[in-house]
C-alpha cells in the first residue's frame, strides 16, 4: 500500500497538472551512453511465476535453443559476473557456438522454467512487435525535409522525489519552470505550434510526419541522409504525457475500423487525409525528444544497455519477469495462426509494455521488420528461464 507521503505527492502533483510517470515511454530504448543496469530488478513479483516442467514448453523439442544463443550471451555480458547468474554465465562462456541438442542440453542442465501467469491462473496475453524505423531526411530544413527530429530542450526539468519520498523511487516529474511554479511541459499540440523552445535543437529533418511519429513510438531509428550517410538516434527523454494511441482515437471516432487500425493501417488512412493527420497526432500528447547515437550494424540499444537481437530480444514488464533472462514464447506469426515458438532474451522494457503476460517481438531494422511488427497483435504464452537451485528475486 502507498504511503500517506507518497499519496499526498501523487495528489498534489495531479492538482497542479503535473504527472508522476514512469521514466520509459512505449516502446523506447535508453541512449547507449547509460551505463548498463548491473542486472535484474532486486525484486519481481513471483506470484505471477509457477513452476513448471521442459514437457510444458510447446514444441521445445523441436525447437532450436541455439539460434538464441547469442542473445543469451548478451544477457550474460551484461551482468554475468553477478549473484544468480555468475555460476550459469560461465559455463556458457566455455561452450562455444552449440548446436541445437547442446544448447538444449545446456539450458535443461542450467535453469528451471516457470510458467508466467495472472492470479486467475490464466496464462494468455497480448504480443505485439516493434522494429528500428528506417527514414529519409537531411541535416537541414527544406521544402522535402520539414518535420524536425529534436534533441532534448533546455528547459525540460526531470524531477526525481526518491531521495524524499523513497517509495516513489522510479518515479519521475517531467515539467517546467514558469516564474517559481513547476508547471507541465508543453504536450504535442503544443510543440507542435512553436510554443517549446526547441530552435536549434533540431537532430535532423525529415520528409514524412506520419514515420516520424513512428519513430517517437518506437523509440529508436535511422535516417538516411541526403548525402548517403546514414544517421542513428535513440530515446533521450520526453514531455512527460501519457502516450495515447491514434489507431484507437481513429477507431472511436469511426475514422478507421479498429481492425485496420495497425501501423499500415493508418499509414493508408494518413495518405488518404492529409489534412486531418494532424489533429489525430495531437490526440497522442506524449512526445519523444532523441539524441544522436554511434552507427553500427548491431540492433538498437534495449534497457539492458545492450544491442537488441532481431527475432531473439523480447520487451517486457520487469515487475513480472527479470530484465535479461531467457524467455519461451509461444504465439503466433502476425495474421497468422501458423506457430512462433523459440527461447528469446528479456533485453527491453516499454510504458505499453504493462501487465503479467505481455511481450513486445523486436523484429529488426527497415522496411519488413515494420510491416511484420505493425501487424503484429497475438496471443502467446511465457515461460521464464531461471538459473537452477537460485531463489527467485522475490518480493519483500
Amino acid at each position: 500500500m502507498r504511503s500517506v507521503a507518497a499519496l499526498a505527492v501523487s495528489a498534489m502533483l495531479t492538482v497542479s497538472g503535473c504527472e508522476v510517470i514512469q521514466p520509459q515511454p512505449a516502446p523506447t530504448p535508453p541512449p547507449v551512453q547509460v551505463t548498463p543496469p548491473p542486472g535484474p530488478p532486486a525484486v519481481i513479483d513471483t506470484g505471477a511465476l509457477r513452476r513448471a516442467s521442459w514437457n510444458d514448453l510447446p514444441e521445445w523439442r523441436a525447437e532450436d535453443p541455439a539460434q538464441a544463443w547469442q542473445a543469451f550471451l548478451t544477457s550474460c555480458r551484461a551482468f554475468g559476473s553477478q549473484g544468480a547468474w555468475r555460476e550459469v554465465c560461465a559455463a556458457a562462456a566455455g561452450i562455444g557456438n552449440p548446436d541445437r541438442d547442446a544448447a538444449r542440453r545446456f539450458f535443461e542442465t542450467h535453469f528451471t522454467p516457470f510458467r508466467v501467469a495472472r492470479a486467475d491462473g490464466g496464462d494468455e496475453g497480448l504480443i505485439t512487435g516493434y522494429y528500428e524505423p528506417l527514414l529519409r531526411g537531411s541535416r537541414s530544413a527544406s521544402a522535402r525535409y520539414r518535420f524536425p527530429v529534436y534533441g532534448v530542450p533546455d528547459d525540460l526539468l526531470v524531477i526525481d522525489l526518491a531521495e524524499t519520498y523513497p517509495e516513489l523511487k522510479g518515479l519521475r516529474l517531467r515539467g517546467r519552470l514558469e516564474g517559481r511554479r513547476v508547471v507541465p511541459y508543453y504536450d504535442r499540440a503544443q510543440i507542435g505550434q512553436g510554443r517549446a523552445p526547441l530552435t536549434g535543437r533540431e537532430i535532423a529533418w525529415v520528409d514524412d510526419a506520419i514515420e516520424l511519429f513512428f519513430l517517437q513510438v518506437q523509440g529508436s531509428g535511422r535516417v538516411i541522409l541526403e548525402s548517403g550517410e546514414t544517421l542513428r538516434v535513440g530515446y533521450a527523454d520526453h514531455n512527460g504525457f501519457p502516450y495515447r494511441s491514434i489507431g484507437r482515437y481513429l477507431a472511436d471516432r469511426g475514422d478507421l475500423p479498429l481492425e485496420k487500425a495497425s501501423m499500415q493501417g493508418i499509414q493508408a488512412w494518413a495518405a488518404a487525409n492529409p489534412h486531418k493527420l494532424q489533429e489525430a497526432l495531437n490526440a497522442n500528447p506524449s512526445y519523444v525528444f532523441f539524441r544522436e547515437l554511434p552507427v553500427s550494424e548491431d540492433g538498437p540499444v534495449g534497457a539492458l544497455g545492450t544491442p537488441l537481437a532481431a527475432g531473439y530480444s523480447l520487451a517486457v514488464d520487469r515487475r513480472f519477469v527479470p530484465l535479461g533472462a531467457p524467455v519461451y514464447l509461444a504465439t503466433t506469426y502476425p495474421l497468422s495462426e501458423l506457430p512462433l515458438e523459440r527461447l528469446m532474451a528479456a533485453h527491453d522494457v516499454g510504458g505499453a509494455i504493462r501487465g503479467v503476460v505481455r511481450g513486445d517481438f523486436y523484429w529488426g531494422t527497415g522496411t519488413e521488420a515494420g510491416a511484420a511488427a505493425g501487424r503484429m497483435r497475438q496471443q502467446g504464452r511465457m515461460w521464464l528461464l531461471w538459473p537452477r537451485g537460485e531463489p527467485l528475486p522475490r518480493a519483500d
